[in-house]
């Protein structure tokens, strides 16, 4: 079966038949509030205080309802309308406001106005291109850039996402860290194929340790990658690339994108000239 990441743009494919599928299937609701919960508890929030969360890439709500469940006040964005629909006719009204936002381009809201951030399933969307003008480590750095922005200092966010490679993770965290934020990613079961699960736990604290992830028998015993700097302060200055430039980085990203579509033979293949300037003359 192939990722849905690479059949278009996730409001393409969440449509209004695939939300309602979402929504009401048994299995999907328990692995999504089996991830919340987890994700909250990466949190450590205050427990003697309902906190303000924003859920990124909330659907159809299920993260928010857990949140809700825990005593928590959220926000909900999600760059599907239909999935946004199915949330808001829920029976049991929810605490929740909810936004069609594309967190791609940015999150509009004030500064420092969230205790934590929450992202289920989400974040790997951005990993991918469906016009000329998406490229991943733009729009990356764009989401988590603004994400420190919004977030009280003192708060985590906890993002919850299925990375297709161990390159897509190691983009997602320097991304992280070019921003300023510290922290790691967390494993639970590495050594399941379906249990697996990646977090990646942010904090403002240079020196924060990340959390150990969960092995098989539930103790913390499972992988930890400690691949977020230390915040902004004390970074080393780097040299910024001229915007609009195409790298190398980057066209092979669209290469493998078009391979997996159309397959390796109706690609050009690389060779050493790939992503290479031209002389100003010849």
């Amino acid at each position: 079966m192939s990722r849905p990441e690479l059949t278009g743009s996730a409001s393409n494919f969440y449509n209004d038949t695939e939300a309602r599928k979402y929504d009401t299937n048994s299995r999907m609701v328990g692995i999504q509030a089996e991830i919340t919960n987890r994700a909250v508890e990466l949190l450590q929030l205050p427990s003697d205080r309902p906190s303000f969360i924003l859920d990124m890439g909330c659907g159809s709500g299920l993260s928010g309802k857990v949140l809700e469940e825990s005593g928590h006040y959220w926000v909900g964005c999600d760059v599907s309308r239909d999935m946004l629909n199915v949330a808001s006719e829920r029976e049991i009204s929810t605490s929740g406001d909810l936004f069609h936002h594309d967190m791609g381009t940015g999150l509009p809201f004030r500064p420092a106005s969230f205790d934590g951030c929450i992202s289920i399933s989400a974040l790997q969307w951005l990993c991918y291109s469906n016009t000329s003008s998406q490229v991943p480590k733009r729009r990356l750095v764009r989401f988590f850039s603004s994400l420190y922005a919004v977030l009280k200092r003192g708060a985590r966010a906890v993002l919850q996402f299925y990375p297709e490679t161990p390159e897509q993770a190691v983009l997602i965290s320097e991304c992280a860290s070019k921003v300023g934020f510290a922290g790691g990613v967390v494993v639970d079961y590495p050594n399941s194929t379906k249990a697996k699960k990646h977090y990646l736990v942010l904090s403002f604290d240079r020196g924060y340790n990340t959390p150990r992830g969960l092995d098989d028998g539930g103790a913390k015993g499972g992988v930890r990658v400690d691949g977020v700097g230390g915040g902004r302060k004390g970074g080393k200055n780097v040299a910024k690339k001229k915007k609009g430039v195409k790298t190398k980085e980057w066209i092979q990203h669209k290469k493998d994108v078009q391979r997996k579509k159309i397959g390796d033979g109706n690609v050009r293949k690389d060779t050493r000239f790939t992503g290479r300037k031209r002389k100003d003359k010849f």
